[in-house]
């Protein structure tokens, strides 16, 4: 996957020259501004929907939280019981998420810098990625999936950028006005499109808008 490749080349330079600071504050209780607050709202939102799907006793389970960022999934599932398995392309947002991480939860999570996909990490019965897939096309995020699904037992539960007119205005304006210094452009999907490439064992959980935050929740059942 030599696209996937360089997007998640992109994504960590990204997030580890300039993005830092901005995730770090709008994942805590931080003043952000108007914007920034409905997108701090929206994840919450989108968090929250994500683990509805999972048990809330996760004890005996293994858990991976696909680009884990700042852990605050990371910490959810762990509080739940699970074994946790957080891995994300940025050492500084694993050096934050490290050290946010309550120290009555540390024997249960093993922090991880890399590929999320990297097939050493073993199999799972569950994976979370939220908005970890949102910079990729369309045949690379069903290759993840598809990869992910097969080391998983119950579900790969993840987010995309729905395909509306919204996001797709976005997404135009960021490939006709490109800039060095631009975060990696979001690429929204139409479902349709993933669910011919992934299959019958993807299906549509819900969708959480606020503002400038619009994200699909989907999920894989291997």
């Amino acid at each position: 996957m030599a696209d996937y490749a360089a997007t998640r080349d992109r994504v960590e330079d990204y997030f580890d020259r300039s993005a830092t600071k901005v995730w770090e504050r709008l994942t805590s209780d931080a003043p952000v501004s108007r914007i920034r607050q409905t997108v701090r709202e929206g994840r919450n939102s989108m968090r929250a929907l994500m683990l509805s799907r999972l048990p809330d006793d996760l004890r005996g389970a293994r858990v991976l939280d696909a680009g884990c960022g700042t852990g605050v999934m990371t910490a959810e599932l762990a509080a739940r019981g699970a074994d946790v398995v957080a891995v994300d392309i940025s050492p500084r947002l694993i050096d934050i998420a490290a050290t946010r991480l309550p120290d009555s939860l540390c024997n249960r999570v093993a922090f991880h810098v890399g590929d999320m996909t990297a097939p050493t990490f073993g199999a799972f019965d569950y994976v979370m990625a939220m908005d970890s897939l949102i910079y990729y096309a369309t045949p690379d995020i069903a290759a993840v999936l598809q990869g992910l699904a097969a080391r998983t037992a119950r579900a790969v539960v993840f987010t995309v950028a729905p395909k509306t007119p919204f996001l797709m205005t976005f997404f135009t304006l960021g490939k006709a006005f490109p800039r060095r210094d631009r975060s990696p452009v979001m690429i929204p999907q139409a479902y349709p499109a993933l669910s011919r490439l992934v299959g019958p064992s993807l299906s549509r959980v819900g969708r959480v808008s606020r503002g400038f935050y619009i994200s699909d929740c989907l999920e894989v059942r291997p």
